[in-house]
Protein backbone atom coordinates (compact mmCIF):
# COMPACT_ATOMS: atom_id res chain seq x y z
CA UNK A 1 0.00 0.00 0.00
CA UNK A 2 1.55 3.18 -0.74
CA UNK A 3 1.06 6.73 1.19
CA UNK A 4 -1.11 8.20 -0.85
CA UNK A 5 -3.50 4.95 -0.85
CA UNK A 6 -2.93 4.51 2.78
CA UNK A 7 -4.20 8.13 3.43
CA UNK A 8 -7.36 7.99 1.24
CA UNK A 9 -8.36 4.73 2.22
CA UNK A 10 -8.59 5.73 5.69
CA UNK A 11 -9.05 9.46 5.20
CA UNK A 12 -6.34 10.36 7.78
CA UNK A 13 -4.41 13.90 6.59
CA UNK A 14 -3.55 13.56 10.28
CA UNK A 15 -2.55 10.79 13.28
CA UNK A 16 -3.22 11.47 16.80
CA UNK A 17 -0.51 10.13 20.06
CA UNK A 18 -1.81 10.77 23.20
CA UNK A 19 0.85 11.64 25.70
CA UNK A 20 1.19 12.61 29.36
CA UNK A 21 0.69 16.14 31.00
CA UNK A 22 3.70 17.83 30.27
CA UNK A 23 5.70 16.35 28.06
CA UNK A 24 5.82 18.37 25.14
CA UNK A 25 8.81 19.83 25.73
CA UNK A 26 11.18 16.67 26.13
CA UNK A 27 9.16 14.99 23.01
CA UNK A 28 9.99 18.16 21.02
CA UNK A 29 14.03 17.60 22.34
CA UNK A 30 14.28 14.22 22.30
CA UNK A 31 12.15 13.26 19.66
CA UNK A 32 9.15 10.67 20.14
CA UNK A 33 10.82 7.85 21.65
CA UNK A 34 9.42 4.15 22.41
CA UNK A 35 9.70 2.70 26.12
CA UNK A 36 13.01 0.70 24.36
CA UNK A 37 14.42 4.04 23.30
CA UNK A 38 14.05 5.91 26.33
CA UNK A 39 15.25 2.91 28.70
CA UNK A 40 18.51 3.03 26.55
CA UNK A 41 18.56 6.41 26.52
CA UNK A 42 18.30 6.78 30.57
CA UNK A 43 21.35 3.63 30.49
CA UNK A 44 18.48 0.97 32.23
CA UNK A 45 19.69 -2.55 32.10
CA UNK A 46 19.08 -5.64 33.30
CA UNK A 47 15.73 -6.18 35.79
CA UNK A 48 15.46 -2.90 36.24
CA UNK A 49 14.63 -2.78 33.08
CA UNK A 50 12.70 -6.04 32.30
CA UNK A 51 10.30 -4.94 34.71
CA UNK A 52 9.59 -2.13 32.43
CA UNK A 53 9.77 -3.72 29.07
CA UNK A 54 8.33 -6.75 29.23
CA UNK A 55 6.10 -6.48 32.11
CA UNK A 56 2.75 -5.51 32.28
CA UNK A 57 2.85 -1.52 33.70
CA UNK A 58 -0.70 -1.33 35.61
CA UNK A 59 0.49 2.27 36.73
CA UNK A 60 2.89 4.82 34.58
CA UNK A 61 6.47 4.43 35.34
CA UNK A 62 9.02 6.88 36.21
CA UNK A 63 12.41 6.69 35.07
CA UNK A 64 15.27 9.65 35.66
CA UNK A 65 17.44 11.12 32.74
CA UNK A 66 20.71 13.49 34.16
CA UNK A 67 19.97 16.09 31.84
CA UNK A 68 16.21 15.93 30.80
CA UNK A 69 14.80 14.84 34.52
CA UNK A 70 12.03 12.93 35.09
CA UNK A 71 10.44 10.87 32.00
CA UNK A 72 7.02 8.89 32.76
CA UNK A 73 6.29 5.59 30.54
CA UNK A 74 2.78 5.59 30.14
CA UNK A 75 0.64 2.46 31.98
CA UNK A 76 -0.92 -0.64 30.23
CA UNK A 77 -4.23 -0.91 32.14
CA UNK A 78 -6.33 -1.41 29.44
CA UNK A 79 -4.46 -4.51 28.97
CA UNK A 80 -5.19 -6.30 32.25
CA UNK A 81 -7.31 -9.30 32.15
CA UNK A 82 -11.04 -8.49 32.64
CA UNK A 83 -11.33 -11.31 34.63
CA UNK A 84 -15.68 -10.11 35.62
CA UNK A 85 -16.40 -10.56 31.46
CA UNK A 86 -14.02 -13.77 31.01
CA UNK A 87 -11.62 -12.12 28.85
CA UNK A 88 -7.49 -13.22 29.49
CA UNK A 89 -4.22 -11.14 28.15
CA UNK A 90 -2.78 -14.68 27.87
CA UNK A 91 -5.65 -16.56 26.34
CA UNK A 92 -5.93 -13.90 22.92
CA UNK A 93 -1.82 -14.20 23.06
CA UNK A 94 -0.12 -15.81 19.66
CA UNK A 95 3.41 -15.45 21.73
CA UNK A 96 4.25 -15.43 25.29
CA UNK A 97 3.80 -12.56 27.55
CA UNK A 98 7.04 -11.44 27.87
CA UNK A 99 7.47 -11.10 24.09
CA UNK A 100 4.29 -9.37 23.08
CA UNK A 101 4.89 -6.61 25.75
CA UNK A 102 8.51 -6.15 24.87
CA UNK A 103 7.23 -5.80 21.08
CA UNK A 104 5.03 -3.25 21.56
CA UNK A 105 7.62 -1.46 23.88
CA UNK A 106 9.70 -1.04 20.46
CA UNK A 107 7.17 1.07 18.74
CA UNK A 108 5.93 4.30 19.05
CA UNK A 109 2.01 4.69 18.38
CA UNK A 110 -0.81 6.54 16.33
CA UNK A 111 -4.55 6.38 16.68
CA UNK A 112 -5.66 6.86 12.74
CA UNK A 113 -8.75 8.15 13.34
CA UNK A 114 -9.96 10.79 16.07
CA UNK A 115 -12.92 8.77 16.65
CA UNK A 116 -10.31 5.99 17.98
CA UNK A 117 -8.65 8.58 20.15
CA UNK A 118 -11.79 10.12 21.66
CA UNK A 119 -12.46 6.25 22.86
CA UNK A 120 -9.27 6.07 24.51
CA UNK A 121 -9.56 9.35 26.31
CA UNK A 122 -13.30 8.64 27.96
CA UNK A 123 -11.74 4.78 28.90
CA UNK A 124 -12.25 4.00 32.31
CA UNK A 125 -8.73 5.29 33.32
CA UNK A 126 -8.39 8.69 31.68
CA UNK A 127 -11.79 9.93 31.35
CA UNK A 128 -11.91 12.87 33.03
CA UNK A 129 -7.83 13.53 32.95
CA UNK A 130 -6.19 16.09 30.84
CA UNK A 131 -3.94 14.62 28.49
CA UNK A 132 -1.83 16.29 25.93
CA UNK A 133 -3.12 15.18 22.56
CA UNK A 134 -0.33 15.35 19.48
CA UNK A 135 -1.46 15.95 16.04
CA UNK A 136 0.77 14.88 13.28
CA UNK A 137 1.36 15.52 9.76
CA UNK A 138 0.72 11.83 8.15
CA UNK A 139 2.30 12.30 4.97
CA UNK A 140 5.04 14.34 6.01
CA UNK A 141 5.62 11.62 8.55
CA UNK A 142 5.55 8.89 6.11
CA UNK A 143 7.37 10.29 3.62
CA UNK A 144 10.56 10.05 6.04
CA UNK A 145 9.31 6.64 8.03
CA UNK A 146 7.55 4.32 5.93
CA UNK A 147 10.17 2.05 6.07
CA UNK A 148 9.73 1.82 9.71
CA UNK A 149 5.75 2.25 9.23
CA UNK A 150 3.47 -0.70 10.47
CA UNK A 151 -0.49 -1.03 10.86
CA UNK A 152 -3.06 -2.50 12.54
CA UNK A 153 -7.03 -2.95 12.22
CA UNK A 154 -7.54 -3.63 15.94
CA UNK A 155 -6.01 -1.64 19.42
CA UNK A 156 -3.13 -3.48 20.35
CA UNK A 157 -3.41 -1.89 23.93
CA UNK A 158 -6.77 -3.06 25.03
CA UNK A 159 -8.31 -6.25 25.56
CA UNK A 160 -11.77 -4.85 24.38
CA UNK A 161 -12.22 -6.23 20.94
CA UNK A 162 -11.04 -9.92 22.16
CA UNK A 163 -8.97 -10.56 19.10
CA UNK A 164 -5.94 -12.49 18.74
CA UNK A 165 -2.78 -10.75 18.80
CA UNK A 166 0.80 -11.24 18.08
CA UNK A 167 3.94 -9.49 16.21
CA UNK A 168 1.92 -10.50 12.93
CA UNK A 169 -0.96 -8.20 14.34
CA UNK A 170 1.46 -5.38 12.95
CA UNK A 171 2.08 -5.32 8.94
CA UNK A 172 4.57 -3.18 7.43
CA UNK A 173 2.69 -0.49 5.66
CA UNK A 174 4.83 -0.42 2.44
CA UNK A 175 4.24 -4.58 2.00
CA UNK A 176 0.67 -4.66 3.11
CA UNK A 177 -2.63 -4.99 0.35
CA UNK A 178 -4.61 -1.49 0.19
CA UNK A 179 -6.81 -1.81 3.31
CA UNK A 180 -9.24 0.70 4.83
CA UNK A 181 -10.34 0.36 8.52
CA UNK A 182 -6.90 0.87 10.22
CA UNK A 183 -7.21 1.52 13.63
CA UNK A 184 -3.32 2.02 14.60
CA UNK A 185 -0.21 3.22 12.72
CA UNK A 186 3.05 2.24 14.73
CA UNK A 187 6.77 3.43 13.80
CA UNK A 188 9.69 1.15 15.31
CA UNK A 189 12.17 2.87 18.16
CA UNK A 190 11.44 6.38 17.66
CA UNK A 191 11.16 9.53 15.82
CA UNK A 192 14.15 12.09 16.71
CA UNK A 193 13.11 14.81 14.71
CA UNK A 194 9.39 14.30 15.43
CA UNK A 195 8.78 17.81 16.03
CA UNK A 196 9.26 18.45 12.12
CA UNK A 197 5.82 16.86 11.39
CA UNK A 198 3.90 17.93 14.68
CA UNK A 199 0.89 20.15 13.44
CA UNK A 200 -0.11 21.38 16.97
CA UNK A 201 -0.38 20.35 20.65
CA UNK A 202 -3.38 20.65 22.85
CA UNK A 203 -4.62 19.70 26.36
CA UNK A 204 -8.02 17.78 25.86
CA UNK A 205 -10.00 15.85 28.22
CA UNK A 206 -12.13 12.92 27.43
CA UNK A 207 -15.69 12.42 28.79
CA UNK A 208 -18.99 10.38 28.49
CA UNK A 209 -22.22 12.24 27.74
CA UNK A 210 -25.71 11.41 27.09
CA UNK A 211 -25.15 11.36 23.25
CA UNK A 212 -21.79 9.88 23.64
CA UNK A 213 -18.30 10.54 23.79
CA UNK A 214 -16.81 13.70 23.47
CA UNK A 215 -13.34 15.63 23.24
CA UNK A 216 -12.97 18.98 24.92
CA UNK A 217 -9.73 21.16 24.27
CA UNK A 218 -8.70 23.05 27.84
CA UNK A 219 -5.80 24.93 26.01
CA UNK A 220 -3.75 25.08 22.96
CA UNK A 221 -0.14 23.82 24.01
CA UNK A 222 1.76 24.45 20.59
CA UNK A 223 2.70 26.44 18.42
Amino acid sequence: MTIDEFISMNKCKVLYHMSEKGSWSNIRELGLLSTSALLDLCGYTGNERLKIESRLREERVRIEHPKYGFIYIRDQFPMLDWSEQGIYLDELLTVPREDWLKFLSGKVFFWVSRYELIKMLCAFKYKEIPQWIITVNTRALLEQYVDKAYISDQNSGSLYSKKQRGPSTFVPLAKSPRKSNIIELAIDYGIPNFADFVVSVKECVGRKTDGGRECREIQHIWP
